[in-house]
């Protein structure tokens, strides 16, 4: 059995809370103990424990990321980062990159800044909530920072205040996380006083969705990345240097969890522009880095800012949908790339420098505004709705409605949003990348690897991965081989090691990269004309990477092919953006090449319906009541059902496969209650069998007889079992229950073709069995890919039992049942009151008719903690 909801949540409280007091205690130990001489704990395992306590917040956040707690969140990924952060400029001091008192301080300050602004926000919004614990640790953290900040740059101040403000966060750390943890495991029979959580109105899933906590943490990333370039420009540090990289890439690594998590909420624009922004946050690392090896600092191409200017900026105008404020946010990033594109040494100039100050400002504003709405019932004006007002007014454009539905895939359902959006942007910013021409001093004097490798590697591989999470098999391994070729290709042509050689070596692979890519142009020909072209057009640049590994490039067909490529994907881009956006028009994308039945061709034809509505069972139940066969799932696998009082439908599901003889359709019923008017003609044993073990995945196998009129078949009885027996089965599955609840008993027979697997999957069931099915109720993988387990009752009366299959049931327990249920008839109790008349009169009473009745309860009870027992 699963811990209830709440139950988890207070265990994940309680190891952030524990985490942070360990981190605490661990700062506090090496501040009261740091010396003139030195550091009681040496740098290097200092930053490594730092390590591993932000791994252990940052899990606690995640954790906690969809349920609706922003206060929790942002205080837990804030101070995960803080950490992860200073630990990787400890490690860096220990190794003897970051030199003296002076490097320490220009490599710790920039991040301290940031993130003592950032816990004081929160801080603030956590005493408007009157989130006490919260507020307590975040103004501890802040001003430990503020401490250590005066303290590196004033050695008299001392490390003393530091510690004990940590001091203060560790005992209260230690206190609270402590009784959330005897409440925990205890099962709330012990909790220390003042340890309780303040009980707030529960929000639904979807709810919680629409709020993406998460987003604080990317609006502290921004405020990170900005401060280290805005303490350049206002003299707070002498230096750029490689020890403000670890700051960089930790906002760049927290944004790629912030835009994953953020798909996980069904928030395809957060998680593009987070996408985009850790593309900078690497970027500028990677500059910093380049100068441990190059004197000089690097030049910057124009293309690649420009068109990143120019894709921040469509963003920006989608955007607008959730708030006016997000929307003019996204403009100082348009800002940014234009200054990095006006400046050839980008970073490292005052006019971009000047930007990130303003982004700075901008970004705790936004955190302190955010933050705020997602925690206070009362709201700041952000200009949120204001654009859809401005749209719904018009009647060339019509909004599409943002619901979870819209990120449903074909046929399907999912847990994330549609990634191809970010996936075409990134192909976009890659092709245009490579654009530039590598000078005579070498490729690392020009930036060009971080866009490649990261926007168009490591951003697409994030792509391709949320894409076959939706179950977009083409789609995912497309965007994961294209991310595959960009690293490649990055490394080697402008990471330094191609080298001035050209050889058959390189040659090969990139042949086999372009034999994989035919394959994917094949299947896009059933996909659509845009997806066709976004292939194809890879393909030519393929071609380059060939001739340039040959040395036989003509001049100009590199730069012509991938602009085309760019072109092709920003196309792509737009359409996706927009078509998500806009219910119409809609930007053509258009029809595949070649369409299949079983592939595609569904959709206008057999409606495919998510089980998790009711109006989608009511849909297939109408379906069914007109005579009409559907796909639907069980607690096993997909089944293939027709309406018993139906007998043409009957007859149609059973003509839909050309069936064996040992494969007969079954009876199935949502309780025992649906067999009431055939009750008297059902063995008293049996039915009180029946009464036992159902629900559950457990097919009976009974004599034919009378009873089967009951049930409105007539000419189409024949099609169900066999001559002298019938399959009948109550499914352990909500969904089905209910759908025969609405319809009536159900004949069924498996989702697939005779000698087939088994359908486990609601795109299966189309694709398998074309035009003959009227219908999908869709609920994804099957939650079991074993059949049910099949039991002979035939000679029941006889005592005996046996198996014609032992499936996802195990026999052991169906023996079980039986044996306690016969038990219970020889002790002379029958159940059956209305098969009393073929009985002798003394044989049962009033009394002992309502004993059997509750010995039968217990008797399910029994077996039913058994299986809980089990499953655990």
């Amino acid at each position: 059995m699963t811990e209830p909801r709440v139950e988890i949540e207070s265990l994940h409280f309680s190891v952030g809370i524990l985490g942070i007091s360990a981190g605490s205690l661990l700062l506090l130990v090496n501040g009261y103990s740091h010396t003139q001489t030195g550091p009681f704990i040496p740098s290097t395992a200092l930053g490594i424990l730092l390590l591993i306590v932000a791994a252990l917040l940052a899990y606690a956040g995640v954790r906690r990321s969809l349920n609706h707690a922003p206060l929790f969140v942002s205080v837990f990924l804030t101070i995960s980062a803080l950490w992860c952060g200073s630990g990787l400029v400890h490690i860096l001091a220990g190794q003897g990159v970051v030199v003296g008192q002076a490097g320490l301080r220009d490599a710790l300050v920039p991040g301290l800044v940031a993130f003592t602004l950032a816990l004081l926000i929160i801080g603030v919004v956590g005493v408007m909530q009157r989130e006490v614990v919260l507020s307590v640790i975040s103004f501890a953290v802040c001003l430990a920072c503020a401490h250590e900040i005066a303290g590196l740059y004033d050695r008299s101040f001392g490390q003393g205040a530091t510690a004990a403000n940590y001091l203060l966060v560790c005992l209260l750390g230690a206190y609270f996380g402590t009784g959330r943890m005897l409440k925990y495991i205890t099962k709330s029979k012990l909790q220390l006083p003042g340890t309780g959580l303040v009980k707030k109105d529960k929000l639904t899933a979807s709810q919680a969705q629409d709020k993406n906590d998460i987003v604080i943490t990317g609006l502290v990333m921004n405020l990170l990345s900005a401060s280290v370039f805005a303490c350049s420009l206002l003299g707070v540090v002498s230096t750029l240097f490689q020890g403000q990289v670890p700051w960089l890439w930790t906002a760049g690594v927290y944004q790629i969890g912030v835009c994953i998590l953020s798909y996980r909420c069904l928030d395809t624009l957060s998680a593009t522009f987070y996408g985009f922004t850790s593309v900078l946050k690497f970027a500028e690392g990677y500059t910093l880095l380049l100068t441990v090896w190059r004197p000089t600092e690097p030049y910057f191409p124009v293309p690649f800012p420009a068109v990143f200017s120019i894709l921040f900026f469509v963003l920006a105008l989608f955007i607008t949908q959730k708030s006016l404020a997000d929307g003019l946010y996204l403009l100082f990033y348009v800002a940014y790339c234009i200054a990095i594109a006006a400046q050839p040494q980008g970073f490292f100039q005052g006019g971009t420098q000047g930007v990130q100050a303003a982004i700075f400002i901008v970004s705790a504003i936004m955190v302190l505004v955010s933050l705020h709405n997602m925690a206070s019932p009362w709201r700041i004006p952000t200009g949120e709705g204001l654009v859809k007002a401005l749209v719904s007014r018009t009647s060339a454009l019509n909004l599409r409605e943002q619901d979870k539905d819209l990120h449903a895939p074909y046929l399907g359902y999912s847990k994330y949003a549609d990634a191809e959006v970010l996936g075409h942007a990134c192909s976009v910013l890659a092709a245009f990348a490579i654009t530039a021409t590598v000078g005579p001093s070498g490729p690392l004097d020009i930036v060009i690897l971080p866009w490649a490798v990261v926007a168009g590697g490591a951003l697409q591989l994030l792509s391709g991965s949320v894409a076959f999470a939706r179950g977009k098999t083409l789609e995912s391994t497309a965007f994961i081989l294209y991310g595959i070729m960009w690293v490649v290709w990055g490394l080697t042509r402008y990471g330094g090691l191609y080298g001035a050689t050209r050889g058959f070596n390189v040659a090969v692979g990139i042949i086999c990269f372009m034999l994989f890519n035919c394959f994917v142009m094949v299947g896009t020909l059933f996909l659509s004309k845009a997806w066709f072209a976004y292939a194809l057009t890879f393909e030519l640049i393929l071609i380059s990477f060939l001739l340039d590994a040959v040395n036989a490039l003509p001049f100009g067909y590199d730069i012509g092919v991938t602009i085309i490529f760019g072109l092709v994907s920003f196309y792509c881009f737009l359409a996706n953006l927009f078509n998500s956006s806009f219910q119409s028009p809609q930007l053509p994308v258009g029809e595949p090449f070649i369409k299949l039945s079983g592939y595609g061709g569904g959709s206008g034809k057999c409606p495919h319906v998510p089980a998790r509505k009711a109006t989608s069972v009511q849909k297939i139940a109408d379906i069914l009541k007109n005579g009409g066969t559907c796909g639907i799932p069980t607690d096993t696998v997909y089944v293939l059902v027709a309406a018993c009082n139906r007998p043409d439908a009957v007859e149609k599901a059973y003509k839909a496969k050309v069936h064996a003889q040992d494969r007969p359709m079954s009876l199935w019923i949502s309780s025992i209650k649906q067999l009431e008017p055939a009750r008297h003609l059902i063995n008293p044993l049996l039915w009180d069998f029946m009464e036992a073990a159902w629900p559950s995945s457990i097919s009976m196998v009974i004599l034919r007889g009378k009873w089967l009129e009951c049930f409105g078949l007539k000419d189409s009885a024949k099609y169900i079992g066999t001559p002298q027996s019938i399959a009948i089965r109550n499914p352990n599955c909500t969904v089905t229950t209910h759908l025969i609840d609405l319809v009536g008993p159900i004949a069924v027979t498996s989702a697939n073709p005779t000698g087939e697997a088994d359908t486990t999957h609601h795109n299966q069931v189309y694709a398998k069995l074309g035009d003959k099915v009227d219908g999908v109720l869709c609920d994804g993988p099957s939650p079991e890919n074993i059949a049910s387990t099949v039991v002979d009752c035939t000679k029941i009366e006889s005592g005996n039992i046996g198996f014609f299959r032992v499936g996802i049931f195990p026999k052991s327990q169906v023996l079980q049942i039986f044996e306690r249920v016969q038990r219970k008839h020889k002790g002379g109790g029958v159940d059956n009151t209305a098969f009393v008349t073929d009985i002798a009169e003394e044989t049962t009473t009033p009394e002992t008719a309502v004993r059997s009745k509750g010995e039968l309860s217990s008797v399910k009870e029994e077996v039913e903690l058994q299986e809980e027992g089990q499953d655990k």
